[in-house]
């Protein structure tokens, strides 16, 4: 059944779809958002790790809606939800910890800095810093980002402070700043999308630990569930549809998009016409929405007729490490360690570029410094192991005791992911979802690159846990990646020939569709990608209010 005409549909909801969303209904334009996943509201937010973190609250079953996942174009495909964000209104931004991070200038200009580099696509951005940077200025004022800008070798241009003041942080945060200073390095607050105040009707952080993987139930995260979206939907010009899973974007005659085909809560077919379409369901996903529009005029898939929708897939490169401190063992010197505060709040980017490549790259990161998760149910079966590895008894009840005595610090690396021509997203016609419609298929073929700047950072976020004289410090890994962060599948340019989009996201070969998620990210940058999406929204939005009203 085919709907009435509205201005703009765009399908997904999360940091890429709610600005825009929000913009064009403050225009006066007539917005529909069509959403896969459920619409929760704060009394679904509760704090069961059975529901949130093992059942399919946020990501869906693999037997249900997979993706296929190899390393390697010659190895075999294996069904699995990574890559997955989250199905909701919100998207990931519902379940997030909110590390809210801006790009650096350099990460707009990586090719021209580090020149070509071998087994790899590294292109620039179309646009600068300085193009994006009153939108960030803007995504942290209508989400709420709590945070303090201090000095640093790598300090993004800001034109003031953030819109909130830092959250409070454990002690434990000052013990690092020390020990950073003492190596040259400089320690410094983490933005985060949580509001540290009341902020535009919604109350301040009550400091309850369970950010990640879990929705806000007070409203103080930013994601757009609880910022944008409601904001939106206020303008009274934005319907938000729930449930509904987009199918394909059919075209007209003249290879313009005409509407958006979706299967409604009812599973029902229903078609959307839209004078203008945006695809924001994330990289991995808009890559499959496009790839699935098949036509006469486009038989390798919607603005595929380059070859390049689906390509140059980028996730982010990841590493981890943790130090234990045994509470009874150490409370006599360090009383502040039963402080039960949750944020530490503290990051390293002395590393983000280096000066050379003594050490085998030259793109470095971001080190991130948090607690440890307070999942018991997944701290218990890391403990527990498997195989013959695997402990059970005594020996599972010693681990677990000696768990319930001590705080675990931990830090994330945020590191380039370089694009390369293996790691890549196709559709598998041969493997359908519980919707019928053919699943995405990963390829991960990782540059040599990655994995030296992980492990670089890995060891100097070691010598600061290490100097924190901890009773333990154990490796997690040096060479994952982190595929909640996606982008680069429809990367922007100015060239049609080595690009999906143009500098405003909107499609070369298709002049009413545009795609808002990472897709457009030539290059992932060496932070959380969460911000800039949001902020590119709006700078797409104002492009897009003006062209409208032209």
């Amino acid at each position: 059944m085919s709907k009435p005409e509205v201005d703009v549909c765009i399908v997904g909801s999360g940091a890429g779809g709610a600005p825009l969303a929000l913009e064009l209904g403050r225009a006066g334009f007539k917005v529909v958002v069509l959403e896969k996943g459920a619409h929760y509201q704060p009394r679904d937010f509760v704090h069961d790790e059975i529901l949130n973190s093992r059942r399919n609250f946020f990501m869906p079953l693999p037997w249900e809606e997979p993706h296929l996942v190899r390393r390697g174009p010659k190895e075999r495909y294996e069904r699995s939800n990574s890559a997955w964000t989250a199905n909701c209104v919100g998207g990931g931004t519902v379940h997030m910890s909110g590390y809210f991070y801006r790009l650096k200038p350099v990460d707009f200009r990586l090719r021209s800095t580090l020149g070509p580099i071998p087994g790899s696509t590294l292109a620039d951005w179309p646009i600068a810093y300085e193009d994006l940077a009153p939108f960030y200025d803007k995504a942290e004022a209508e989400m709420g980002v709590s945070g303090q800008a201090v000095a640093h070798p790598f300090l993004e241009p800001r034109s003031g402070p953030y819109p909130l003041p830092p959250l409070d942080t454990h002690p434990i945060s000052g013990e690092i700043d020390k020990v950073c200073s003492a190596l040259g390095w400089h320690s410094l607050p983490t933005a985060r999308g949580i509001i540290s105040r009341p902020y535009k009707g919604r109350s301040a952080c009550a400091y309850c630990a369970l950010c990640g993987s879990y929705g806000c139930e007070m409203g103080a995260k930013s994601g757009t569930n609880a910022s944008l979206i409601p904001a939106a939907l206020a303008t009274g010009n934005v319907e938000l549809r729930p449930g509904c899973m987009a199918r394909s974007i059919e075209v007209d005659t003249r290879g313009r998009a005409r509407s958006v085909v979706y299967l409604d809560p009812d599973g029902v077919a229903q078609e959307q016409p839209a004078r203008i379409i945006v695809s924001s369901c994330t990289a991995v996903e808009s890559a499959r929405l496009l790839l699935n529009s098949t036509s006469n005029r486009f038989p390798k898939g919607l603005a595929n007729g380059s070859g390049l929708v689906g390509k140059n897939l980028l996730f982010s490169s990841f590493g981890e490490s943790r130090a234990t401190f045994r509470v009874s063992k150490q409370k006599a010197a360090r009383p502040w360690l039963a402080d039960p505060s949750p944020f530490v709040n503290r990051s390293l980017q002395d590393f983000y570029l280096m000066p050379d490549t003594r050490f085998g790259f030259r793109k470095g990161g971001t080190l991130g410094f948090m607690w440890t998760h307070p999942n018991p149910i997944f701290a218990a079966v890391g403990m527990a192991g498997s195989g013959k590895s695997g402990v059970f008894g005594k020996e599972l009840k010693d681990r677990m005791r000696a768990y319930r005595d001590s705080r675990i610090l931990q830090f994330e690396v945020y590191a380039e992911f370089l694009p390369t021509p293996g790691t890549s997203v196709t559709v598998e016609s041969g493997v359908k979802d519980k919707y019928g419609i053919p699943v995405a298929a990963i390829t991960l073929d990782r540059h040599p690159m990655d994995f030296a700047a992980t492990r670089f950072l890995v060891d100097r976020g070691e010598e600061v846990l290490m100097r924190l004289d901890p009773d333990d410090v154990q490796r997690v890994g040096i060479a994952g990646e982190t595929t909640i962060l996606q982008h680069g599948t429809c990367r922007f340019g100015d060239d049609p020939a080595t690009s999906v989009l143009d500098k405003n996201c909107r499609a070369h070969e298709v002049p009413n569709l545009y795609v808002v998620d990472g897709s457009f990210m030539p290059t992932g940058g060496s932070v959380p990608s969460t911000l800039t999406i949001a902020a590119n929204s709006f700078r797409v939005a104002d492009h897009l209010v003006r062209t409208l009203k032209g």
